[in-house]
C-alpha cells in the first residue's frame, strides 16, 4: 500500500503510525450473531432513548413493599418508618398523594441497640407486610427495631390516616426480627398466613395463621417441619390451600457439605388443629422438593421468588418462579426460570410419603398402609389421633415436583420476578416475564408458545450495584414499578419508538410493538387492530412482515438505502465512519460499493470502519447487520473528495441525502487533529507501555554485563555479610540482624491479610 507524503506535524506521523498497527491486527468479533441467551437491546442508566420515572423523597430509604390497590390507580409503598401512597394515574413520575411515618419508638430502639444491633442501619422499622384487609383499611407489619410490630392503617379516599400509638400489636410470627431475613406473607378470606423467623437469632423459622376467625396455627418447632435456616419466598393461595415456598438444607440427602433445596409446602385453609395432639398447630401441613434443572446439568436449588399467573380458560394455571444455584463456574453464578404446573404440585402431595428410618438414619420411601381418609387431606374438622400420630413424622412427599425451564442465563442472578401474557396480532398468547437482578438491572423476556424464550431488553436502573427489591406490575397503566434502596422506578413495560424501522421492529419480537405503515412509525399494539399492521413474533421474519415496505418478499438482502449520509473529506485523512448497532444478536460487517470487501487502506475498530483517503476509496460505503439469517444496511455513506467532488453513483439517484461530519485526522501537510477519538488514549497508552517495555529489556540487557564485571572486581572476604549470613571459615557466632532489618510477623500477617480481601 502507497503511503501519503507526511508533513513534519509529530501528531500527523504518530497518527499514520498507529494506523498502520491497527491495520495489522485482526478484526475484532463484532456481536453475537445470533448466539446464546443476550438481551438484544441494552440500555445503561440514564439512558436518552428508556424513558424511565424516579419517585424519591429525602430523608426516606429502603422502598422494599409494594402493594397495588384494587382499582390500580394507587400505589402502597412500604419504605424504611414510613407507608406512601402514589398515584400512578399519570404516565408520568408517580405523584405523593399521602404519607404517614411509623418510626419504632426511642425504647425499642435502645433495646436494639443494647443488643449490639446497628443504631445506622437496624434498628429501624422496616415495613415486611402490607396487604389489603378489606376496602377501608390496610394491614401492615414491621420489623420494628428487632421488636416485631403490627397495625391497621385506615384509608380515606385512597389517603393512609396516621397511625395511633394505642392500635400497635404484637407482630412476632408475622413479620421478621431482622430486616435481612426474608419473609411472606398473604391475605387470605381475612386471614394472613405467613412464613417469616419467630426469634431474634434468626433460627426458628415458623409458618402461622392469624387474624380471622379461625384459630391460630403455627408449625411444630419440636418436630423439626422446617430446617432452622428455611428462608421463604413467596406465598401463593389456591382453592383449599395456601402454598408456601421456601429454601432450606436437605434433610434427605447426605452430602459432605449441606445441599440446599427448594421446597413447596400446603396447609389447608379450613385447618383447625388437632384437639389432643397438634394443639394450636398444622395437621395439614406437607412439604415437597421443587426441581428446576436442565437435562444432564446441576440443579437450580436455590428459590429467589414465585409468582401465579392465573389459569386461561384453555390452560391450568402454572407458578413462575426464578432460581440460582449454590454452585457456581468462575466468579458468578447462573439464573433459571421455571414454571410449575399446580396441576402437578397437587398430584405430588397425593402421592406417596417419605419416613425417617431410626435405625439407619436414612430417608425412604414409606411403604406402610394406608389411612383412610388420608392425612393432609383438607378435611372438615379436626383428624383422628391416628392420622396426627402418623402425620408427625410423614410431612415430606416422596415424589419431586418437576419444573420446566423456560430461560436460563449465566453470569446473572435474578432476585424477582413478575409475569403477564400479551396477545399478538394473530390472537396468540405470549408469557412476558420482568426479571429484577442482583446488580439493579430490569430484564425484559418473552417466551413463545413453542416454549423459546428470548430477551427483549436490558434496562440498567440504577448506576451502582444494589438488587431490585420489589416487582409491581400495573396492567392498566402500561408499567411496571420496581422498588429499591432510594426509590421506586416506574418502567413503560415496552419501548416500540425506539425502533425506528419495520425491520428493527419485526426482529425485536415484543408482542406489545407492530409496525404501522402509515405512520413509518413502530407503535405499541392497542385496540382497535388495523390490518396493515406488522408484526412477526414466531419468526421474526422481515421479509414477509415487511414486504409492503423497503423489504422485499425475495430471498435478497436490500441493497439500496432509505437515506445516505454523505461525508466530503480531504485526501490524505483518516476517517471514522460509525456504524450504530441496533441490535446485540447481529453481526456486522463493511462494504464498499457492489464489493463485500472494504480497501486495505481500512480497519474496523469497535464497529467503526476507519478509512485510510486515497485514490480509489471514494464511493459507497455501507453497515451491514445480519441478524436470523436477515441481512440489512444499517447506515450507509457517501464518501467524496472535498477537493475533486465526485458525482454520486445514478443508482442512488432519488434517494435522500444528509450531509454529515465524520470525525477525522490529517496525515499528510502537517495538519493537527481535527477531532478528539476514543480510540487515541488507546493507542497512546500502547505506545507509552510498548516503550517501557522495551526499555527495561535494554536496560536488563545491559546491566548483565556490567553486574559481572562488578562481581569480578570484588575482593573476596573484604565486602560486607548481609546481617544473620555466616562468615566462611569462621568461628564467630553470625551477625545478629539490626532493629531495621526485622520484620514483624503482624507485618507480613497484614500484607496477606490486604491481599485476601474481597470487595463486595
Amino acid at each position: 500500500m502507497a503511503l501519503p507524503a507526511l508533513g513534519p506535524d509529530l501528531w500527523s506521523l504518530l497518527g499514520l503510525f498507529l494506523f498502520q498497527m491497527l491495520l495489522l491486527l485482526p478484526p475484532p468479533a463484532s456481536g453475537s450473531g445470533g448466539q446464546g441467551l443476550v438481551p438484544r437491546v441494552r440500555y445503561c442508566a440514564g439512558d436518552g432513548r428508556r424513558a424511565l420515572s424516579l419517585f424519591h423523597q429525602k430523608g426516606l430509604r429502603d422502598f422494599d413493599t409494594l402493594l397495588l390497590s384494587g382499582d390500580g390507580d394507587t400505589l402502597y409503598v412500604g419504605a424504611r418508618e414510613t407507608i406512601l401512597a402514589l398515584n400512578i394515574q399519570d404516565p408520568g413520575v408517580p405523584r405523593l398523594q399521602s404519607m404517614i411515618p411509623w418510626p419504632a419508638n426511642d425504647g425499642k430502639k435502645d433495646e436494639c441497640a443494647f443488643k449490639r444491633k446497628s443504631n445506622e442501619t437496624q434498628c429501624f422499622n422496616f415495613i415486611r407486610v402490607l396487604v389489603p384487609f378489606n376496602a377501608t383499611h390496610l394491614y401492615a407489619c414491621g420489623t420494628f427495631a428487632f421488636s416485631p410490630a403490627c397495625t391497621f392503617i385506615e384509608l380515606r379516599d385512597s389517603s393512609l390516616v396516621p397511625i395511633l400509638e394505642d392500635k400497635i400489636m404484637d407482630g412476632k410470627g408475622q413479620s421478621p426480627f431482622d430486616p435481612a431475613h426474608k419473609h411472606t406473607a398473604v391475605l387470605v378470606d381475612g386471614m394472613l398466613y405467613s412464613g417469616t423467623m419467630n426469634n431474634f437469632l434468626g433460627s426458628e423459622p415458623i409458618l402461622i395463621r392469624t387474624l380471622g376467625s379461625q384459630p391460630v396455627l403455627k408449625t411444630d418447632t419440636f418436630l423439626r417441619w422446617l430446617q432452622p435456616d428455611a428462608s421463604f419466598v413467596a406465598a401463593i393461595p389456591s382453592t383449599q390451600v395456601v402454598y408456601f415456598f421456601f429454601e432450606e438444607t436437605a434433610i434427605e440427602y447426605d452430602f459432605f457439605e449441606k445441599l440446599h433445596t427448594s421446597r413447596v409446602a400446603r396447609v389447608c385453609k379450613n385447618d383447625v388443629g388437632g384437639e389432643k395432639l397438634l394443639q394450636k398447630k398444622w395437621t395439614t401441613f406437607l412439604k415437597a422438593q421443587l426441581l428446576c434443572a436442565q437435562p444432564g446439568q446441576l440443579p437450580f436449588n436455590v428459590i429467589r421468588h414465585a409468582v401465579l399467573l392465573p389459569a386461561d380458560p384453555r390452560d391450568v394455571a402454572r407458578i413462575y418462579a426464578v432460581f440460582t444455584s449454590q454452585w457456581q463456574i468462575g466468579r458468578t453464578r447462573s439464573s433459571a426460570v421455571c414454571a410449575f404446573s399446580l396441576t402437578d404440585i397437587e398430584r405430588v402431595f397425593e402421592g406417596k410419603y417419605k419416613e425417617l428410618n431410626k435405625e439407619t438414619s436414612r430417608w425412604t420411601t414409606y411403604r406402610g398402609p394406608e389411612t383412610n381418609p388420608r392425612p393432609g387431606n383438607c378435611l372438615v374438622g379436626p383428624s383422628s389421633d391416628k392420622a396426627l400420630t402418623f402425620m408427625k413424622d410423614h410431612f415430606l412427599m416422596d415424589e419431586q415436583v418437576v419444573g420446566t425451564p423456560l430461560l436460563v442465563k449465566s453470569g446473572v442472578e435474578y432476585t424477582r420476578i413478575a409475569v403477564e401474557t400479551a396477545r399478538d396480532l394473530d390472537g396468540h398468547s405470549h408469557l412476558v416475564m420482568y426479571l429484577g437482578t442482583t446488580t439493579g438491572f430490569l430484564h425484559k423476556a418473552v417466551v413463545s408458545k413453542n416454549s423459546s424464550a428470548h430477551l427483549v431488553e436490558e434496562i440498567q436502573l440504577v448506576p451502582d450495584p444494589e438488587p431490585v427489591r420489589n416487582l409491581q406490575l400495573a396492567p392498566n397503566q402500561g408499567a411496571v414499578f420496581a422498588g429499591f434502596s432510594g426509590g421506586v422506578w416506574r418502567v413503560p413495560r415496552a419501548n416500540c419508538s425506539v425502533y425506528e424501522s419495520c425491520v428493527d421492529c419485526v426482529l425485536a419480537r415484543d408482542p406489545h410493538c407492530v409496525w404501522d405503515p402509515e405512520s413509518r412509525t413502530c407503535r405499541l399494539l392497542s385496540a382497535p387492530i388495523l390490518n396493515s399492521w406488522k408484526q412477526d413474533m414466531e419468526r421474526g421474519n422481515p421479509r414477509w412482515a415487511c414486504a409492503n415496505g423497503p423489504i422485499g418478499r425475495s430471498h435478497q438482502p436490500q441493497s439500496l438505502p432509505q437515506i445516505i449520509k454523505v461525508v466530503l473529506a480531504a485526501p490524505n485523512s483518516i476517517l471514522e465512519l460509525r456504524c450504530p448497532h441496533l441490535s446485540a444478536l447481529a453481526s456486522y460487517c463493511w462494504s464498499h460499493g457492489e464489493a463485500a470487501a472494504i480497501p486495505e487502506s481500512s480497519t474496523v475498530y469497535n464497529g467503526s470502519l476507519l478509512l485510510l483517503l486515497q485514490d480509489g476509496v471514494w464511493g459507497l460505503y455501507q453497515c451491514w447487520a445480519t441478524e436470523n439469517d436477515f441481512s440489512y444496511p444499517v447506515v450507509s455513506y457517501w464518501v467524496g473528495n472535498k477537493d475533486q467532488p465526485l458525482a454520486l453513483d445514478p443508482k442512488l439517484e432519488g434517494i435522500p441525502q444528509e450531509r454529515v461530519e465524520a470525525p477525522l485526522t490529517r496525515v499528510g501537510g502537517g495538519a493537527a487533529l481535527a477531532a478528539q477519538r476514543s480510540y487515541w488514549p488507546h493507542f497512546l497508552t500502547v505506545t507509552v507501555l510498548l516503550a517501557l517495555v522495551l526499555s527495561g529489556a535494554l536496560i536488563l540487557l545491559l546491566a548483565s554485563p556490567l553486574g559481572a564485571l562488578r562481581a569480578r572486581g570484588k575482593v573476596q572476604g573484604c565486602g560486607s555479610l548481609v546481617p544473620g549470613e555466616k562468615a566462611p571459615l569462621s568461628r564467630e557466632q553470625p551477625l545478629k540482624p539490626s532493629k531495621e532489618h526485622r520484620t514483624p510477623a503482624t507485618d507480613l500477617d497484614a500484607d496477606n491479610n490486604h491481599m485476601g480481601t474481597e470487595v463486595a
